[in-house]
């Protein structure tokens, strides 16, 4: 059998195969380049980029937990400016698409993050982080209220003319409700999902491990719900969706495949293997060549129920 087709297409962004990295678990792209390949990877999304360079949240902020981890890194990033300057010389090197996490405090912010990296050649795309709180209302989060992430989604397509993807929060009610809010707005793909809320204490100290008391919980303790998250959006709207949480191997991303994912991210597993991703692309293939499958793409929400 000959190599069979792994490339997917999300939103007019081209892949040579299903496998993305998670944001915030993969630097900027560089710092992983001495342990993966990166042109045997679907997409580099880099860490969450806001308009200004934050410093994140106080120590510590990351902590084990029972099939994952908890983090409270508060977003540090290097700013939009530094980011252009300083990151997109190396990412002309790679001949892999960029899609570049934003977030902001305001829906004005977001736009104008958008405006600004829509002009940057070297970005495929932008993927938006609307698990923030609008400060102008008294803190909500845009991505707990069909409203208020309607109100963004759409800001930001109206600033640019690259591919939308907005990211999920599973802190919702309804996961499918925000979908439906994100497609009226006219987002391009959805990727879901972010993390849930969390937290760990230590018992002898009677204190939060985290200095931020609550943090997002990732890894194979959430993929029951990501999976679930992703089987119910899928079915609901059109878009194309990519899959998120607790992928450590081929089996995790092709099962969030059928269910009825385009694409998936790696996303945790990349602390305990650098060069995870690929490992995933690589076995992934091998999967379908060994199940005399053509095309990933016959899979993709093949679930039978």
């Amino acid at each position: 059998m000959k190599r069979p087709d792994m490339s997917v297409e999300i939103a007019g962004i081209n892949m040579r195969n299903p496998v993305m990295t998670a944001s915030g678990t993969f630097g900027y792209g560089e710092e992983f380049a001495g342990y993966v390949d990166l042109e045997t990877i679907g997409a580099i999304i880099t860490k969450g980029l806001s308009l200004k360079p934050r410093a994140g949240n106080p120590t510590p902020r990351i902590v084990e937990t029972p099939g994952g981890m908890l983090n409270a890194i508060g977003l540090q990033n290097v700013g939009l400016e530094a980011f252009i300057k300083t990151k997109t010389p190396f990412l002309r090197t790679v001949d892999t698409p960029v899609i570049v996490n934003l977030f902001g405090n305001t829906i004005e912010e977001y736009a104008e993050l958008a405006f600004h990296l829509d002009r940057v050649p070297e970005v495929a795309g932008v993927e938006v982080n609307i698990s923030c709180p609008n400060v102008k209302l008294g803190g909500i989060v845009f991505g707990t209220d069909p409203k208020a992430a309607y109100s963004v989604v759409r800001a930001v397509r109206e600033a640019t003319v690259k591919p939308v993807i907005v990211k999920l929060s599973p802190n919702v009610t309804d996961i499918v409700e925000m979908a439906h809010a994100c497609a009226d707005a006219d987002a391009d793909a959805l990727s879901l999902i972010n993390t849930l809320t969390g937290m760990a204490i230590d018992l002898q100290k009677r204190r939060p491990v985290l200095a931020n008391v609550t943090g997002g919980l990732s890894g194979p303790a959430i993929k029951p719900v990501a999976l679930r998250m992703v089987w119910q959006v899928a079915r609901a709207v059109k878009l194309p969706i990519i899959g998120i949480g607790g992928i450590m191997s081929a089996i995790d991303a092709l099962e969030f495949i059928l269910a009825g994912a385009t694409a998936v991210q790696i996303g945790t597993a990349n602390f305990l293997d650098p060069s995870a991703a690929q490992t995933i692309a690589r076995d992934m293939e091998r999967y379908l060549v060994e199940n005399g499958i053509a095309d990933v793409k016959e899979l993709i929400g093949a679930l039978e129920v």
